[in-house]
């Protein structure tokens, strides 16, 4: 009886300010969800993509290896830090896949050869976001910045040092 062969694949989205860069780890292009993924055979590994039971931020890397000169001057001058990534899995015969990994490009790490190139990139996952801290406030100030027309917090001094009868009569 004949069983059918099942191939997996990765395929990688980077949103970068100068548009996306989708790969996967194929041979030919690829279409997922309307979108065109250059195959790149085994010149991408992706390792890092652990299953976690808890909310642990973990981070997984993406490398490129025996890439031209070319793509790594684009890599040099392409801003990088705090672009979404996405890592998908799928198999070759079926239309759906499911992302496996999604979060932020970080560190980006090239070495040169000559004549070819390898670069490793780390992309932190989402829940990273959490353990960052936040600078707004709840003052004033911080209330003009995001919202120059709105006066709700200017009332805010006047409030701390007011005596507020509350169920009691006024003598």
């Amino acid at each position: 009886r004949d069983r059918p062969e099942v191939y997996p694949f990765y395929a990688v989205e980077m949103l970068f300010d100068g548009g996306a860069v989708r790969l996967w780890t194929g041979y030919s292009d690829r279409t997922i969800d309307g979108q065109t993924y250059i195959g790149s055979g085994n010149l991408l590994s992706i390792s890092g993509i652990d299953e976690v039971n808890d909310l642990a931020a973990k981070s997984a890397t993406i490398s490129l290896s025996g890439i031209s000169s070319t793509i790594v001057s684009l890599s040099l001058s392409e801003p990088y830090q705090r672009r979404v990534c996405r890592i998908l899995w799928g198999v070759t015969n079926v239309n759906d896949y499911v992302e496996v990994f999604g979060g932020y490009m970080n560190t980006m790490s090239i070495e040169d050869s000559g004549e070819t190139s390898n670069i490793t990139l780390t992309v932190e996952s989402k829940l990273i976001e959490l353990n960052r801290p936040r600078v707004r406030r709840y003052t004033h100030e911080s209330q003009k910045s995001r919202y120059p027309t709105d006066t709700f917090f200017s009332f805010v001094a006047d409030l701390q040092d007011k005596d507020i009868v509350w169920g009691r009569k006024i003598a």
